[in-house]
C-alpha cells in the first residue's frame, strides 16, 4: 500500500486496490498456513473452526490496515522509537521461537549421566521434531521456552493457560521410532507431581509414603499439581522396546521376542572392584573414562561398606571401588595387573520396579536386572484383562487412554507404547521404574551436539568439550 496516502479516509475498495503484490503473496501465503492449522487442531473437534473467525485479522495485517500494527515507527522521539523498535523485534522472536519449537525443533540439555558414554552430562542437543512428525501442543497458550514453571526470578507460576486444551494430534513424520534410536519424551509419570520433591516421581512417593501423608506434609513434599502432557518433564532415553514386542530382562541382558538384543557400545553397568591392596587412583580412573562423580571407594569401617564388601565376598582389608564400567573399560581394568576381582552390583533389597502393585511385586519379584516378561501394546491390540495383567496395563488405559475397563473385560489399546531405557543401566530411571512410554509422549529425536561442557574441568582448560561439539547424537 502507498504510505503516503491517508488511511484512514480510504474505504475498503480503495485499499483493496492499493494493496502491493508482495502484500497479496504474504497474506495469501500466511491465510493458507493459518487455515491449515486450524483445520488440523480442529479435526474431530468441528467447533475449533470459530478461530478462523480470525483469518480476517491476517487480511488487515496485510491488505487492509485497518488497525494500526506499525503505528510506533511513525514516532518522531528517537529514544521511544528505539525503544519500541526492541518490543517489536522481541515480540516477533518469541512469536517465532513459539512456533519453531513447538513444531520443528528445540534445545534440550543432558541433565543426568543416565545416558553416559553414548550422551554426557552437559551435552547440549538439537532435537528435532519433523522426524517423528510433530504434534499439537495439548496447551497453546503458553510462554517460550519455559516447560511449565516461570523462574523465581520471573515471580515463578505456571507459563501455561489450561484452556483451551487440544487433543492429541501428530503431522505425518519421514521416520518412526525404532530400537536403538535415542528419544526426547514427556515423563509418563510426570503428570501429577510433588513440588517440593519431583524426584522420585510422585507415584514411587505414593507407594512408599501413602497419599495422604502426601498431602499432609506440604513442607517436604510440596503441592501436589497435575500437568497435561505436553507441559511434563522432557526426558532422554534409548528405545529398546517397540509396540508389539515382548520384552524380558534376565542377568542384566535384554532379551526382545526370545532374542536377545545386543548392547550398545555405550551401555555400562556397575561394578565392585577389589585390588591387590593397591590404589586406583582418581587420575588413572578418569583415563580409563570414570568421572570424578562415579569415582568411589567403599569404606569398609563402617557398617555399611561392611556389609556390603562381605555380602559379595569380597575382603574387607583390600581396596573395594565401586564404578559404571562399559564393555571395553571392563576388559581394560581386567587386564590391570593390580585388579583382584571385579563383581557386578546385584539388584538393591526393597528397590520397587514397574508396575507399583505390592501383591504384584512379592509373587514375581521382578528387579531391574530381571524383569518381565512383559508386553508392549500395540495401537488395535485387543486383549482380556485378568487379575495378571492389570496391575501392568491399568495405568495405560486409565492415565493414558483416559477409558475405564477392569478385570474381566477386554480392551483395544488405543495408541502404541515404547519402552525406555538409560544406558547407563544401574544408575538409570526408565521404564523399568514407571512404565510404558505412550506414543503421545514422544517428542523428538537428537541430531547432533551443538554445545558440549564439562562441569569439573575451569574455563580455558577444557571446560568445553571441542571434540563433542557436531556429533551426531543419535548413536
Amino acid at each position: 500500500m502507498d504510505s503516503n496516502k491517508d488511511n484512514k479516509r480510504l474505504s475498503f475498495k480503495e485499499r483493496i486496490r492499493h494493496a502491493e503484490r508482495k502484500s497479496w503473496i504474504a497474506a495469501g501465503s500466511w491465510g493458507l498456513l493459518y487455515i491449515l492449522f486450524i483445520v488440523w487442531v480442529s479435526w474431530g473437534h468441528w467447533q475449533s473452526l470459530c478461530w478462523l473467525l480470525l483469518l480476517p485479522v491476517i487480511g488487515d495485517m496485510f491488505i487492509t490496515q485497518y488497525i494500526p500494527w506499525t503505528w510506533w515507527k511513525k514516532i518522531k522521539n528517537p529514544v521511544l522509537y528505539t525503544i519500541m523498535s526492541w518490543v517489536d523485534a522481541i515480540v516477533f522472536a518469541l512469536v517465532a521461537v513459539y512456533f519453531i519449537n513447538l513444531y520443528l525443533f528445540q534445545n534440550y540439555q543432558i541433565p543426568s549421566s543416565s545416558l553416559e558414554k553414548s550422551l554426557r552430562v552437559g551435552d547440549f542437543l538439537y532435537v528435532s521434531k519433523a522426524g517423528y512428525g510433530p504434534r499439537i501442543p495439548n496447551t497453546p497458550l503458553s510462554f517460550p521456552l519455559v516447560q511449565h514453571t516461570f523462574p523465581a526470578w520471573l515471580g515463578g507460576g505456571k507459563s501455561y493457560i489450561e484452556n483451551p486444551h487440544w487433543d492429541y494430534r501428530r503431522l505425518p513424520g519421514y521416520d518412526t521410532p525404532e530400537k536403538g534410536d535415542i528419544i526426547v519424551f514427556n515423563f509418563p509419570a510426570g503428570d501429577t507431581v510433588c513440588t517440593n520433591m519431583p524426584n522420585p516421581d510422585y507415584y514411587t512417593l505414593r507407594y512408599y509414603y501413602g497419599e495422604k501423608a502426601l498431602k499432609a506434609n506440604k513442607k517436604v513434599f510440596g503441592d501436589i499439581v497435575v500437568r497435561p502432557v505436553d507441559r511434563r518433564e522432557n526426558y532422554v532415553k534409548r528405545c529398546v522396546g517397540t509396540p508389539g514386542d515382548t520384552l524380558q530382562i534376565i542377568d542384566n541382558q535384554i532379551y526382545i521376542n526370545g532374542q536377545i538384543l545386543e548392547d550398545h557400545e555405550g551401555v555400562q553397568y556397575c561394578y565392585y572392584v577389589q585390588t591387590d591392596g593397591s590404589l586406583i587412583t582418581k587420575e588413572y580412573a578418569q583415563k580409563l573414562g570414570i568421572s570424578k562423580v562415579d569415582y568411589a571407594i567403599l569404606n569398609s569401617q563402617t557398617r555399611e561398606g561392611y556389609e556390603v564388601i562381605v555380602s559379595l565376598g569380597l575382603d574387607p582389608k583390600k581396596p573395594v571401588y565401586h564404578f559404571p564400567l562399559t564393555k571395553e573399560m571392563k576388559s581394560k581394568l581386567e587386564g590391570n595387573a593390580i585388579v583382584d576381582t571385579i563383581v557386578i552390583e546385584p539388584a538393591r533389597r526393597g528397590e520397587v520396579v514397574y508396575p507399583l502393585n505390592a501383591s504384584f511385586q512379592l509373587e514375581h519379584g521382578w528387579t531391574r536386572d530381571n524383569y518381565g516378561p512383559i508386553y508392549l501394546p500395540k495401537k488395535g491390540d485387543t486383549i482380556l484383562l485378568t487379575e495378571e495383567n492389570y496391575p501392568i496395563y491399568s495405568r495405560c488405559i486409565q492415565a493414558y487412554e483416559q477409558s475405564d475397563a477392569q478385570i474381566g473385560d477386554t480392551y483395544t489399546f488405543k495408541m502404541d507404547y515404547y519402552w525406555m531405557m538409560g544406558d547407563n543401566r544401574h544408575m538409570s530411571a526408565d521404564s523399568r521404574y514407571w512404565g510404558f512410554v505412550p506414543e503421545d509422549h514422544i517428542v523428538g529425536q537428537p541430531r547432533f551436539i551443538w554445545l558440549s561442557i564439562e562441569a569439573d574441568k575451569p574455563w580455558g582448560k577444557g571446560h568445553i568439550r571441542w571434540n563433542r561439539i557436531g556429533r551426531e547424537a543419535n548413536q
